[in-house]
């Protein structure tokens, strides 16, 4: 059987990753947490050992693998740590508020040929995966600009975590933590980015953004728009992309609509998809396939590279008030 270390409580999602295992059949062992008092208090309601020493949990014999959900800000130190103790690893996003942690971190799980595998949700959605072979695959032309928006009111109803809101340790603020999702979107979707410009504010007057739109050109011509928010009342999560030959629409709650010339009843504009593909394991099943059965991973150290550069660029422009450039894929 896996057994399976949980370092940290801090983000919100931990609890949702702990059950995961579990439901799995894999074995919770232990629980480190930067802050003592939360992490005994988790260990003791998941019935298993705390340890408030990181070193001393990595050296544990019934730990072959670690769930990092510490702040965002910690992800480089403590994953290197485990990569170097020769622990598979998950991780919540962002791997790193910066390229140069991400590539830090990548280096010492190659080193150490350790299983790796970012949380990125969205990509495992049949919609997105039809959405990126009908790119690929030319159903809809040139791609020209795709926009996908996911928010909640998270700091205007007051339920997120007021630590949420440090950018010590969260590193920023909402498209930090749930503008990554159209983040990695748009790096699946569209490919090589040119340039980013950043509008961010905070309708809450806290110290990070809770209400942040990307513009970012991409080196192919598609243009995307990247809408989050923590102030958003019932704000459905959605994603468009438009081409010269087609479009394809998709909300919550609602089928995948697709108008495309192509098409034999294009007279009558936006069908039903109707032939999605299979979604894919989530990132947590896909994580503990990859360690007790050699399943494929499909979200590594490339992707989540990816995704940080979109948002050190995208934190520098806010910063900066400016356009910024990439000079690199």
């Amino acid at each position: 059987m896996l057994n399976v270390a949980m370092l940290s409580k801090w983000h919100v999602h931990a609890d949702g990753y702990a059950r995961q295992v579990k439901d799995y059949g894999a074995n919770i062992t232990c629980v480190w947490d930067e802050d003592a008092g939360r992490g005994a208090e988790w260990a003791k309601n998941l019935g298993v050992d705390f340890e408030t020493d990181l070193d001393t949990i990595l050296a544990r014999k019934d730990v072959d693998a670690v769930i990092c959900d510490c702040p965002t800000t910690m992800h480089a130190p403590v994953l290197i740590k485990a990569a170097k103790a020769g622990k598979a690893i998950f991780t919540e996003k962002a791997l790193a508020p910066t390229v140069a942690e991400c590539d830090e971190i990548a280096k010492a799980v190659k080193e150490n040929n350790v299983k790796f595998v970012i949380s990125l949700p969205w990509l495992c959605r049949p919609e997105t995966q039809f959405a990126k072979k009908a790119i690929d695959e030319g159903l809809l032309g040139e791609i020209t600009l795709v926009r996908i928006r996911n928010a909640h009111n998270g700091s205007s109803a007051n339920w997120l975590p007021e630590y949420w809101y440090d950018e010590a340790t969260a590193g920023g603020g909402a498209m930090m933590d749930l503008g990554c999702h159209p983040m990695y979107g748009v790096a699946h979707l569209c490919g090589t980015p040119k340039r980013i410009t950043s509008v961010f504010n905070s309708v809450t007057d806290r110290p990070v953004d809770d209400n942040a739109v990307n513009l970012i050109e991409f080196e192919n011509k598609c243009i995307a728009v990247v809408e989050t928010a923590f102030v958003s009342y019932k704000s459905p999560s959605s994603f468009e992309v438009y081409g010269t030959k087609g479009t394809l629409i998709d909300r919550d709650g609602q089928p995948l609509m697709i108008a495309a010339e192509s098409l034999s009843n294009v007279n009558s504009g936006f069908i039903p998809v109707t032939n999605l593909p299979k979604a894919l394991p989530s990132p947590m099943v896909m994580f503990l396939d990859a360690c007790t059965k050699d399943g494929p991973v499909e979200f590594g150290l490339e992707k989540a590279r990816s995704l940080t550069l979109l948002l050190e660029k995208a934190y520098i422009a806010h910063k900066n008030n400016s356009v910024e450039v990439f000079n690199e894929a």
